[in-house]
């Protein structure tokens, strides 16, 4: 966070030291990897709640906001795992802690969009393209950040999907699957015609590649076990095809059950389990990869977050600013990025929300660039100067 603005909000001292060295890269160090850079996107759909995500227990008008649902301070029964002297992780993420304290994982916070919208639709369709409040974008950002294939592997642009999601929807020719170990044919002749002729020339040479490659026979190595839940499902499928060495440079991922606005719960509860199952999954899929994780770089993010104050149903409503996860090789961990705006009434997002004082596209914009080597964010969002001056310096 801002040091200015901690040192002002919370009172605390900082400690200052050098990060220790990014543990995936110590492994690779050690081990051997394909060199071959792959981004996984996951999108938290139906807007996660931030605050008790990545929580600022340190903020008393946090507690006074949340009566019921809040989540107790480090040190107290079920409390938050403790990040930075600020910041605790909400204690069903502790699969996380680890990732933290090697510095390969990473947290921001009050991070967003600047459009308004509270509409689900609306801000997933904005965020995915890339423009917000655009609504005439067609394509998404991670499919004009890698430009058309020429030549390169049909599976470069994977979504775990039964339909293409509107982030990789353009000129990439994404492809949308299911399940690796279902997609595509396994006859020839007629049968391949018609497959080709359906899906196109692209979806036919993925499928013989899958066909050859058997992504599906790599079990989970490195005693990793992932949850029994969808997206412990893709992200196990993501690290198959990357252990695959299929030409993987872009996977995404989606995961919903976080609009809650009646019955959240704090430390138990619907948003704790879901919580919970996102972040073992997250954890499975670094331990499964090892020292590959070098070469990978795994973000989330959710179209908004939740409304400082819980409703009367013990919930949460649609709000603004919200919190992103950033694990992988070259992350320089062990911190709580972006701006801390506080919580108090004159500094909430019109009275009542977390405001946005880090804009998504400056997060992806770094990734892109450090992460994929895209040479140019112009095109990738357009009217908006995603500059280096304005990354949080979460990528080495």
């Amino acid at each position: 966070m801002d040091r200015r603005i901690f040192l002002k909000t919370s009172g605390l001292a900082l400690v200052s030291g050098a990060l220790l060295p990014n543990v995936f890269v110590r492994m690779a160090q050690a081990g051997t990897t394909k060199g071959k850079k792959v981004l996984v996107a996951i999108f938290q759909r139906g807007a996660v709640d931030g605050l008790n995500m990545i929580v600022p227990y340190a903020e008393k008008a946090y507690y006074d906001a949340r009566r019921s649902i809040a989540i107790p301070r480090p040190g107290n029964e079920a409390g938050a795992l403790d990040l930075d002297g600020f910041f605790g992780l909400h204690p069903s993420m502790a699969s996380l802690l680890p990732h933290f304290k090697d510095h390969s994982a990473a947290f921001v916070h009050a991070v967003g969009s600047p459009h308004s919208s509270r509409s689900h639709f609306d801000a997933q369709d904005f965020m995915e393209c890339g423009t917000p409040g655009v609504k005439s974008t067609q394509d998404g950002f991670l499919a004009r950040a890698i430009g058309p294939r020429k030549g390169r592997s049909p599976l470069r642009a994977v979504a775990v999907s039964t339909t293409l999601p509107r982030i990789l929807s353009g000129s990439a020719d994404a492809l949308a699957i299911a399940n690796v170990s279902q997609f595509g044919i396994s006859g020839a002749g007629e049968m391949a015609s018609s497959f080709e002729s359906m899906y196109g020339g692209d979806a036919f040479e993925a499928s013989k590649i899958l066909k050859s490659a058997n992504p599906a026979k790599l079990q989970p190595q490195n005693g990793a076990a992932y949850p029994n839940n969808p997206l412990g499902s893709s992200l196990k499928q993501i690290a198959q095809l990357i252990k695959s060495d299929v030409g993987l440079e872009v996977a995404f991922a989606d995961v919903g059950g976080w609009d809650t606005h009646a019955g959240q719960g704090g430390t138990q509860g619907q948003l704790a389990n879901n919580l919970r199952n996102f972040s073992d999954s997250i954890a499975a899929f670094a331990k499964d990869l090892g020292s590959r994780m070098a070469d990978v770089v795994l973000v989330t993010t959710s179209e908004f977050g939740r409304t400082v104050r819980e409703n009367g149903n013990r919930g949460t409503d649609h709000g603004h600013a919200t919190a992103m996860v950033v694990l992988g090789g070259g992350v320089k961990g062990g911190k709580v990025y972006g701006q801390w705006p506080g919580l108090s009434s004159s500094q909430l997002y019109e009275g009542r929300d977390l405001a946005v004082t880090t804009d998504f596209r400056d997060v992806f914009g770094e990734l892109l660039t450090k992460q994929l080597g895209v040479a140019s964010l112009a095109t990738v969002f357009p009217r908006y100067d995603s500059a280096a001056s304005k990354w949080r310096g979460i990528l080495g």
